[in-house]
């Protein structure tokens, strides 16, 4: 298998982890789980074993000395991770009042919260193509999300958690392809995560305890951590540098669709040919988004 294709395949596999998560936080929560609970134990678990892979030695790292981390690249990569931690949380409670399906949509607006962010903190790679790409994910927006289907009824609550969630993980896409390149890709999730876990904390605090215990930890926690935060953002740092950013994107944009049959067969929402019109034209925005980058 040549590097273009494993790097493929490591997104590929990476964006269908992200997109079964929301389908099995809703079933966790419908077995009696609270959402504070399941963040609280998904970060716990990542932090738990990306500390311990951490921790075997490897022989790339010791023989570069540049790649061991600053105080100042440790508290950069866990404040940006807090972003991580309030992604999830805000995600995990928008599916509590809109269906997966719509969640994913909602989240997915970080396609055009990007363009927005590039055109204050780099103008310069703002052009007319991406502009236009912006715009057509609004709109297969509207027809993936049931906007213009007069019957279906959106709860405020879910679109704007949603939202929120879209915002944060805006944030988490910039920190991954802008913060302490430098480092190795574990050490950077590592501290990632670590920001993530304390963002958890102080956003579900007491709440934790209520919900929190270790058979929810070891049934729940561990697969949403597994997929959550260890195996996504590994295998997309691996493959992202193989194939770049362009086709990168638009690999991952499999989330989208994982997302929704993930939720179609697990938890039985209906899906209508004008949602899967609309997440069509989404993956068209992400198409020419990223067309003309490093191809």
């Amino acid at each position: 298998m040549n590097s273009s294709l494993r790097g493929v395949v490591y997104i590929a596999i990476g964006a269908c982890s992200y997109g079964v998560l929301a389908t099995f936080v809703k079933l966790a929560n419908g077995a009696g789980h609270g959402t504070a609970g399941l963040a609280f134990s998904q970060y716990l678990f990542g932090a738990l074993v990306l500390t311990f892979i951490s921790m075997v030695p490897s022989r790339k790292v010791k023989n570069r000395i540049s790649q061991k981390p600053s105080n100042y690249s440790k508290l950069k990569l866990m404040l940006y991770g807090t972003s991580l931690g309030l992604t999830s949380s805000f995600y995990y409670l928008s599916i509590q009042y809109v269906p997966v399906s719509i969640g994913i949509i909602l989240l997915m607006q970080t396609i055009w919260m990007g363009v927005v962010l590039e055109f204050f903190i780099a103008r310069h790679l703002i052009n007319n193509t991406k502009i236009i790409g912006a715009v057509i994910a609004i709109i297969g927006t509207i027809l993936a999300a049931k906007v213009i289907e007069t019957e279906f009824q959106l709860d405020i609550r879910g679109i704007g958690f949603g939202l929120l969630a879209a915002l944060s993980f805006t944030g988490v896409m910039y920190a991954t392809s802008r913060i302490a390149l430098h480092l190795p890709n574990v050490t950077r999730t590592k501290y990632l995560v670590y920001g993530g876990f304390l963002a958890i904390v102080l956003f579900w605090n007491v709440q934790i305890c209520t919900e929190f215990n270790w058979f929810l930890f070891l049934k729940w926690g561990s697969f949403l951590g597994l997929f959550g935060t260890i195996v996504p953002p590994v295998l997309f740092s691996k493959g992202f540098p193989l194939v770049g950013t362009g086709l990168g994107s638009i690999v991952a944009a499999l989330e989208i669709p994982i997302s929704v049959l993930s939720a179609y067969w697990l938890l039985e929402e209906q899906i209508t040919w004008m949602q899967w019109l609309g997440i069509v034209i989404i993956i068209f925005a992400v198409v020419i988004i990223n067309l003309k980058r490093n191809f």
